[in-house]
């Protein structure tokens, strides 16, 4: 169940799942245009995947792992998404009038990553109307998700915030009420508009308050009920 702002319907989750499959609409011949003009790459946990401000010349696609995207800043860095596997990233570079990249992506663990020829790609997008209907839609969604983001880190108190992203992480990554955690609360604060003491408060708080159980990296969502009902009036 995602989180929701009250009475719009709009996703607040910082995780966008691409739920439908992009490859299956291609044809044999542009399948394997895609196999010879691509790469299987792997990266390890922490390391930079691309870099805001790059030229931008590959669409890539998340075979395995999670990652996140975000904007650099000189003080402070601002998390867009997390993305987990089958996701297709940086496809804001498709517009041709943007040939560098808007953000960052890096790891939170092991992951491998295919890098699909940028020119490649959107020829694919001319020959094929089914394909380009489904990326135009992927966009849209991240679109709405992206509005759903910012809602909650200028609406929301710090309560909201931080239920929002656990609810997320339990539902879109983990799958379970209890999950190892590979974000550090540094990267929870960029997730939720926090500082890296605000979240060390308030996660105390939701331990004391008996919402979730923490142990190391290991936390359990106790109360998902509140915990929801904290997200939509938080």
């Amino acid at each position: 169940m995602e989180s929701r702002i009250e009475g719009t319907g709009i996703s607040q989750c910082s995780v966008f799942e691409f739920e439908q499959s992009w490859y299956e609409l291609l044809t044999q011949d542009q399948r394997e245009l895609i196999d010879k003009n691509s790469v299987s790459i792997q990266f390890r946990k922490g390391e930079t995947i691309c870099k805001q401000g790059a030229f931008a010349s590959h669409i890539f696609f998340l075979e395995e792992g999670l990652v996140k995207v975000y904007l650099e800043e000189k003080s402070n860095n601002l998390i867009l998404t997390l993305s987990t596997k089958n996701s297709l990233l940086g496809l804001t570079s498709i517009y041709e009038g943007n040939n560098k990249l808007p953000y960052s992506i890096s790891t939170y663990m092991d992951s491998k990553v295919r890098m699909i020829d940028l020119q490649v790609f959107r020829q694919l997008l001319k020959w094929n109307p089914d394909f380009s209907f489904r990326i135009i839609n992927l966009l849209n969604e991240s679109t709405a998700q992206t509005y759903g983001r910012f809602f909650s880190l200028t609406q929301k108190q710090l309560h909201g915030r931080l239920a929002d992203i656990l609810l997320c992480l339990a539902n879109r990554i983990f799958h379970s009420k209890s999950f190892d955690l590979p974000l550090s609360r540094a990267d929870l604060g960029d997730l939720t508009g926090m500082s890296t003491e605000s979240v060390i408060r308030m996660m105390k708080e939701f331990k004391d308050d008996g919402l979730i159980d923490t142990s190391c990296k290991q936390i359990v969502l106790l109360d998902v009920p509140r915990l929801e009902r904290i997200s939509t009036f938080g």
